[in-house]
């Protein structure tokens, strides 16, 4: 069967891809998904472990994160499952979100780390699951996603939940429906108007401090203001917008 041919195909190469890996139609329901593990062995528990699941049709499979990008924006998936760390994993994150947004990027980590986890959900992933959680558990939790959904860990929720239950009554951090600020410039303007230094917004957001000055820049700009002083006085002209 055709799909039993994809479930064990490996990372293609440029002129050998499945013309049937390319059609959803052809392999029923089940989303297609793309694994990325430098650990052959771990990839292949996974892989059978999918297949007796039988939920999901692997169609490639890539040892670097670099080539899920490749793989992602050829194929165009319903899922790409990335357990290759490394400082590429969120570049990788951010080109395949990018280039393809129909596509839902999962991470699979050996350990729950919350700083990564943010930082994957910031780049355009929909989850993030430990390895240890068993086969089982992962496949749940990818089904989900494929529906729809996100998965993040308690820890994360937990984090959000203070985040939001320490916004100012001042209604610093609500944001206009309809602003030109992307999502990432309003946290940054929102880390302004708090008071927060271009160090400790890098730290906040877990970036380096000249993506946060390029942000910056960006928002004077797109705000019509020339100082972080006016930046404040703008926001919260456009906060008060909400109850006019």
């Amino acid at each position: 069967m055709i799909e039993q041919a994809l479930d064990s195909v490996e990372a293609p190469d440029a002129g050998g891809d499945s013309a049937a890996a390319q059609c959803p139609s052809q392999l029923g329901d089940r989303p297609r998904l793309v694994l990325v593990d430098p650990d052959a062995l771990a990839r292949r528990a996974v892989v059978d472990g999918l297949r007796l699941d039988g939920r999901f049709v692997v169609i490639a499979q890539a040892a670097e994160s670099v080539e899920a990008v490749e793989l992602a924006l050829h194929y165009r998936p319903e899922l790409v499952v990335i357990a290759a760390p490394g400082p590429h994993v969120l570049s990788a994150v951010e080109r395949i979100v990018a280039g393809a947004p129909e596509v839902r990027v999962v991470l699979l980590s050996a350990s729950r780390e919350l700083e990564l986890e943010m930082s994957a959900v910031r780049a355009g992933a929909s989850g993030f699951i430990e390895k240890s959680a068993g086969v089982a558990s992962i496949a749940r939790a990818l089904t989900l996603v494929a529906s729809g959904e996100s998965v993040i860990s308690r820890e994360m929720t937990r984090h959000l939940v203070d985040r939001l239950r320490r916004t100012p009554e001042d209604g610093n951090g609500m944001r206009p429906v309809k602003s030109t600020l992307t999502d990432r410039e309003w946290e940054i303007l929102d880390l302004i108007c708090a008071g927060s230094t271009t160090r400790e917004m890098a730290d906040d957001l877990f970036l380096s401090t000249e993506t946060v000055n390029s942000h910056v820049k960006r928002i004077l700009r797109k705000l019509g203001v020339h100082s972080r002083g006016d930046a404040v006085e703008a926001a919260a002209q456009l906060r008060g917008e909400i109850f006019a």
